[in-house]
């Protein structure tokens, strides 16, 4: 089988051909320290969750994929891809991943870093002049220049109400990048953490701005090419679009429907009129592996060094210590450079060790790295919550669990 991505804006890239090796090496639950047994615990809450009720209730199909010590130990697809429920989900069904793209975009930002062409506490405008000039909501100036650092960890002051930037009316990341400027900020830079992804997009501006490249070709380049990531882009292309997986909502009525949406009613379109680093990407559980193993091997894949491993440390270490961080993580979690980690398992309240770090994305995807285990877990879903309480529970808590309650050794 052939394979091709496109990004969206950009030239077309030759489409790879299947690839010739595996993600990872292949083990045993047991010589991976997993307890056969209790991994067939996730097996079943997954099949039961996927299981088509009554009503409906339960998601369609997910895809989850476990790593420890550099080999493969669990790959498993259940239920199905489509609404109809007609065809299994296949192991390597296409996702939109949407903010499981900010780590990814992250990564970008700390390579330009690495390269000297910028660091954290860079003001914006230094990168992006139409910056240069912010002001606070009432016309004062803020005392404290916005930096790449407070776009990283969230902590920008920028106003978290959407509807004042417009988002989806951008062409570009340029014209994103303006309508962020033009809006005064809510509040000063560093003085609070609110999650948004116009933090990201900026970012991905400034990759531009730095690199001279399209944001999506930087990626392709700089990423997704090194670490053999051909199922990953911002387009997918017709030929590859019967690997998507449906992404559902709940109706009025508690039934599974097809999620609001031009991704949702055309597969594979991008998903913003811009590569969007905060949510745009469509990947696969196996090509997410390739980055994560990435993170978890200090910034190494396959004997070439995408970070240093001191970056990587970095990019994981608690930013927002000093501040209040309710509103975007929970109990028990920091945010560093584009990832939340536990800081406290107890008060996390599920499974886990201190120092995992990860993200999810809004349609129900997840990934955790664990350096403690040795432990990359995926789990890959398709269903956008109304906050209906016909809404099937977010399965991430149990999915750590039953991941964490088969390990033995």
């Amino acid at each position: 089988m052939h394979r091709r991505l496109l990004l969206a804006g950009a030239a077309a890239l030759p489409w790879p051909a299947a690839r010739a090796e595996p993600v990872l090496p292949s083990c045993t639950p047991a010589s991976a320290g997993f307890s056969p047994g209790r991994l067939q615990r996730l097996d079943a809450f997954l099949d039961a969750d996927t299981r088509a009720g009554d009503r409906s209730p339960s998601h369609l199909g997910a895809v989850v994929l476990l790593a420890r010590d550099g080999c493969l130990v669990h790959w498993r697809a259940h239920g199905h891809r489509d609404l109809a429920r007609r065809e299994a989900m296949p192991a390597d069904a296409i996702f939109r991943i949407y903010s499981m793209t900010k780590p990814i975009a992250s990564v970008a930002v700390l390579m330009l870093m690495e390269e000297g062409a910028l660091t954290l506490d860079d003001a914006v405008e230094r990168h992006l002049p139409e910056f240069a000039d912010l002001r606070l909501r009432g016309g004062a100036r803020p005392r404290q220049a916005l930096t790449l650092r407070h776009l990283l960890t969230h902590t920008s002051g920028i106003a978290t109400d959407n509807a004042a930037v417009e988002p989806q009316a951008a062409a570009n990341l340029a014209g994103l990048a303006r309508r962020v400027a033009d809006v005064p900020l809510a509040v000063e830079p560093g003085s609070r953490f609110r999650y948004d992804g116009i933090n990201t997009d900026v970012l991905c501006r400034v990759v531009e701005a730095v690199s001279g490249q399209p944001f999506g070709r930087f990626l392709q380049e700089r990423i997704f090419d090194p670490l053999g990531m051909t199922d990953t882009a911002f387009t997918v292309p017709a030929a590859q679009r019967q690997r998507i997986a449906d992404i559902t909502s709940v109706g009025d009525d508690g039934r599974l429907v097809l999620a609001p949406g031009r991704s949702a009613t055309t597969p594979g379109v991008p998903l913003r009129d811009y590569d969007s680093g905060a949510g745009g990407l469509y990947s696969t559980a196996p090509d997410y592996l390739r980055f994560a193993q990435m993170l978890l091997d200090d910034g190494a894949w396959r004997g070439r060094r995408l970070l240093s491993a001191r970056t990587v440390a970095l990019m994981r270490m608690n930013q927002v210590a000093h501040l209040d961080v309710g509103n975007g993580l929970g109990p028990g979690e920091g945010f560093g450079l584009g990832v939340s980690m536990v800081l406290d398992p107890a008060r996390r309240g599920r499974l886990g060790s201190e120092g995992a770090f990860g993200w999810p994305g809004a349609a129900t995807t997840y990934f955790t790295v664990d350096p403690r285990e040795r432990l990359v877990a995926i789990s890959m879903m398709q269903h956008l919550p109304r906050g209906l309480p016909a809404d099937p529970p977010r399965p991430t808590a149990a999915f750590h669990n039953l991941v964490y309650q088969a390990i033995e050794r």
